[in-house]
């Protein structure tokens, strides 16, 4: 992007997309260190937090689960009863609270990288203080392009639950192989629609930035966008998916379970830093992608009106102009 014709970003592979990225950061490093310390850094914390304290609340509910199935009836119990809820509300009211700060700076930490990484590549100058005022109104454009994700996933996943329902009544596990076979089948399809499913959220948030596309149509265009460029999404994705799980792994046995204070303090500040980089490098892999499928379906951005779209946020939002959208190049 910054030292390449746009034109030859179709050529970049899922190494070569990372690379671009780390040089984009390296672009604008005081901008970026600012998004990732008030937005990232929290969202990474409180991410691998969450798996620290609903363990200690579900280990107190355990252990007054089994106190109250010992003690039976009586004042005890009816202790233990009323202790027992508490918990639970305890532990429903962090769960709700987590999933908001979650699904809050996840939204805020995409549109800030997003807009930041369009400003380098029209070649605007901008500071955090700008960035940051142009996040609550892209905001509800992601809003929108997630809930369509999240409704589509829902049903995905209860018409994959019903058909395993089905099977498991059709095959039932007399036999062994069969049963196993169709697990394995279901789990891997599960696994390949997910990853897919969220390579064409991403994409489809970078679109709700920069055009006048999102909800519904910024999926149909990530779903155009991103032809010709599939394995390397899911590759993207399927890696950013697997460290992410090998990162909270890491953590609930060096910390959640670890034993020895600093030997939890140390990998809790490493593994927190670890979920930072990965974070940041994600989003900002995504907005890449966004230039570099563009480029492979020889559409042009015309970097004058995108830059004035870029302005518009600055004030009050206005639709985007035709002259912004994408147009197809002759080959």
């Amino acid at each position: 992007m910054l030292d390449r014709e746009p034109e030859e970003l179709q050529y970049l592979g899922a190494w070569g997309i990372v690379r671009e990225a780390r040089n984009v950061f390296k672009a604008s490093r005081k901008q970026f260190m600012a998004i990732t310390l008030t937005l990232i850094l929290p969202l990474s914390f409180v991410i691998l937090a969450h798996t620290l304290v609903s363990d200690s609340l579900l280990k107190k509910i355990q252990t007054n689960e089994d106190k109250f199935e010992r003690e039976g009836d009586g004042p005890e119990a009816d202790r233990t009863l009323n202790a027992l809820s508490s918990e639970w509300t305890r532990l429903l009211l962090f769960q709700a609270g987590y999933f908001v700060f979650l699904f809050a700076f996840s939204l805020l930490s995409t549109a800030a990288v997003v807009y930041a990484v369009a400003c380098i590549y029209t070649g605007k100058q901008t500071t955090y203080s700008k960035v940051m005022s142009v996040v609550p109104k892209v905001w509800k454009r992601l809003i929108m392009t997630f809930l369509w994700y999240f409704l589509i996933m829902v049903v995905y996943n209860t018409v994959l639950f019903l058909v395993l329902i089905f099977l498991i009544l059709m095959v039932g596990t007399g036999s062994m192989v069969a049963f196993w076979t169709c697990v394995v089948v279901l789990v891997t399809v599960f696994v390949a629609v997910h990853v897919y499913m969220s390579a064409l959220w991403h994409l489809g948030s970078v679109i709700s930035v920069l055009e006048d596309q999102y909800g519904l149509g910024a999926f149909r265009k990530s779903g155009d966008l991103i032809k010709g460029k599939r394995i390397i999404a899911f590759v993207m994705v399927f890696l950013y998916f697997v460290m992410c799980g090998v990162i909270n792994g890491v953590f609930s046995s060096r910390v959640v379970h670890g034993s020895g204070a600093l030997s939890r303090i140390f990998w809790g500040i490493f593994l927190v830093g670890s979920l930072v980089v990965v974070n940041l490098t994600g989003l900002l892999v995504q907005s890449v992608f966004y230039y570099v499928c563009k480029s492979y379906h020889h559409q042009s951005i015309d970097k004058s009106a995108l830059s004035d779209h870029l302005e518009e946020y600055l004030g009050e939002y206005v639709p985007l102009k035709s002259s912004i959208q994408m147009e197809n190049l002759d080959v």
